[in-house]
């Protein structure tokens, strides 16, 4: 009973600091770029040609990863569905196929939480596809119960961010390559979330992450999404010291009532009273995937790089997530994870 008490207090007060970030939404106010938290991702890609970019959108079998890559893939992309299974992510692309009978789309086997199958989709894509111009590191897990990755890491964590670092990674070379090759610069966007102010930024150790007395399930996630935003720019101050020709920039996509918080209604009996209520007031998939198709396709975003955005703007995150010692200490801690293997986990 204590334990139902102490759930449902953490999902009224989730949901409240949730509710703080909305107020713009119903009302939809434009900002400086001229679109705003009503803006659709259409809307946000009008007259973008993307007929000859290539882009690999994780997590997009549904909620706004899937309406992600429709509208890339209407604006004329080549887009990479990423899936578990490929019978799952093969019902994605017919439904999308239905919907824009002109796409180019194409699915292939990876499980963000697996290392080994994240490493196999990335030598696979390298090996078929010459060229990639965006990655969009959107796939992710809300407050789910404990649990640990098969190679032993917190599974949000995992999932939300070493997935997408080893990825990113992985894919680096053939986007600077693209790049090189085609003068077109590349961009990668990771889909983090307002939920990242819950994190100090002291959570980037092994025993810490993985220690089951003290996780919090959603504190787990804003640990996981303060790490996408130091991610990208990480990434961002890379490739500007490095001279390449890539950005990479963060968001928060908005509340968005979707598949994510399966966790969670499946442990309260206050979410499926609350979802009609939520829809009505909350951003639907059309906004929701917004932010993102902006960094990704408009031309105004061209040389702009480790920023982070919320309805289509920039905006400031937390100190902690504009830490620079921060990034380099989670880069470093990340390139430590995806080298874990079962040997040396049972040392």
């Amino acid at each position: 009973m204590l334990e139902r008490v102490i759930d449902n207090w953490w999902l009224a007060r989730e949901s409240a600091s949730a509710v703080m970030g909305l107020w713009s939404w119903p009302w939809g106010r434009q900002g400086p770029s001229g679109f705003g938290s009503a803006s659709t991702a259409e809307e946000v890609t009008a007259g973008v040609d993307a007929t000859n970019l290539t882009a690999i959108v994780t997590g997009a079998t549904n909620g706004i990863g899937k309406e992600t890559a429709r509208v890339l893939a209407l604006r004329g992309a080549n887009v990479i569905i990423p899936a578990r299974t490929l019978e799952s992510g093969q019902k994605v692309k017919e439904s999308l196929a239905d919907q824009v009978p002109s796409s180019k789309l194409h699915v292939m086997e990876m499980d963000l939480s697996s290392l080994s199958s994240v490493r196999n989709f990335a030598q696979s894509f390298n090996s078929s596809h010459k060229h990639l111009n965006i990655l969009i590191n959107n796939a992710g897990i809300m407050a789910c119960p404990y649990q640990l990755s098969e190679d032993g890491i917190e599974l949000q964590f995992a999932t939300n961010h070493v997935g997408h670092f080893l990825l990113t990674s992985l894919l680096l070379d053939k986007m600077k390559s693209t790049a090189r090759e085609t003068g077109v610069q590349g961009r990668i966007i990771n889909v983090s979330s307002v939920a990242h102010k819950r994190s100090d930024g002291t959570c980037f150790e092994l025993n810490k992450l993985n220690d089951k007395a003290r996780y919090n399930p959603f504190i787990a996630y804003s640990h996981s999404k303060l790490a996408n935003i130091l991610h990208a720019n990480e990434l961002s101050r890379r490739f500007q010291e490095e001279g390449c020709n890539l950005t990479a920039n963060s968001l928060h996509p908005g509340v968005i009532f979707t598949n994510i918080v399966r966790y969670i209604a499946g442990n309260s009996a206050l979410l499926p009273v609350l979802s009609p209520l939520a829809k009505l007031v909350l951003k639907g998939l059309p906004q929701g995937a917004a932010t993102t198709c902006y960094l990704a396709l408009h031309p105004d975003l061209k040389n702009v790089s480790g920023k982070y955005f919320a309805d289509c703007n920039e905006t400031t995150p937390t100190t902690v997530a504009r830490d620079t010692e921060l990034a380099k200490k989670l880069w470093l801690f990340s390139e430590e994870l995806v080298g874990i293997n079962a040997a040396s986990r049972s040392k």
